[in-house]
């Protein structure tokens, strides 16, 4: 998934991001050839030979700069408690975010329940805002989405992994293990060998349709901007946006499926 783009990190930042372009590529350990440093790659990660880019450091970097002030900024619209129950009649940034949040809740508790969907909020609210902006920014023309790497999505889906099985452990204790064996002792064995391939597939899974789905509209944008760059690219664009709500909903979906299976009772 090579991307041979320049951002407007190399016009802003010069030194910065040249400097830290190098330091990845010292990480990297694999050199890139002179074609692939005109275009901003530094070198191979161990995973599919993905080429790294110091662009995505700074893009996430950017997106969670976007969301702490985003925090911010709805933090002190909602501080006053009486005023944030009058709802605004435009759409602004603090009815974005309530529409947001509110839409992720609810989702949340058709699976799992009000009260565990309010626990699980601050981690399922969090994915879905930060792939959603990340998302928005491969829109941007010269950003590249963090959100189209293995790399990045692959830390995403390692959390909900970990996520999963601490808070299984947590609301079942030593018996969480027990559904790793199946319903019949005879089969456990194999049963075991299935679950366990099951849940290391989890989160390779989330990272590679993420990474996968967003690479390709990023790409399909950039052929059509290419070439027509007025009005043709505008349904590419639509299509964009589809794509973005959709790949940030179906993360977040999955992502709830899993803990909520990791919690739930068989009794219920």
């Amino acid at each position: 998934m090579e991307q041979h783009e320049s951002s407007w990190f190399d016009i802003l930042l010069g030194n910065l991001y040249t400097n830290t372009e190098r330091f990845i590529q010292h990480v990297a350990g694999d050199p890139p050839s002179e074609e692939l440093q005109a275009h901003g790659v530094a070198g191979v990660t161990w995973l599919a030979h993905e080429p790294v880019s110091a662009q995505h450091v700074f893009s996430a970097a950017l997106v969670v700069t976007i969301l702490c002030l985003l925090g911010v900024r709805v933090s002190r619209a909602v501080r006053d408690v009486k005023l944030a129950m009058i709802p605004e009649e435009t759409l602004t940034v603090r009815t974005f975010t309530e529409l947001l949040v509110g839409g992720v809740y609810e989702m949340m508790v058709g699976m799992m329940g009000k009260k565990a969907a309010k626990f699980f909020l601050p981690l399922i609210g969090s994915l879905a805002f930060f792939i959603f902006f990340s998302n928005v920014l491969g829109l941007t023309p010269h950003f590249l989405p963090p959100t189209d790497k293995v790399s990045t999505t692959l830390a995403l889906g390692l959390i909900v992994f970990f996520a999963t099985h601490i808070f299984g452990v947590r609301e079942h204790g030593a018996a969480y293990f027990k559904h790793f064996l199946g319903p019949f002792l005879p089969l456990a064995p194999l049963m075991l060998v299935i679950e366990l391939v099951s849940h290391i597939v989890r989160p390779l899974s989330l990272a590679i349709r993420l990474a996968a789905n967003m690479t390709a509209d990023h790409m399909v944008l950039l052929i059509f901007i290419g070439l027509v760059p007025f009005v043709v690219p505008i349904p590419m664009y639509v299509m964009g946006c589809i794509v973005v709500t959709v790949q940030t909903l179906v993360f977040c979906l999955l992502s709830t499926v899993y803990i909520s299976l990791a919690i739930a009772h068989e009794d219920h």
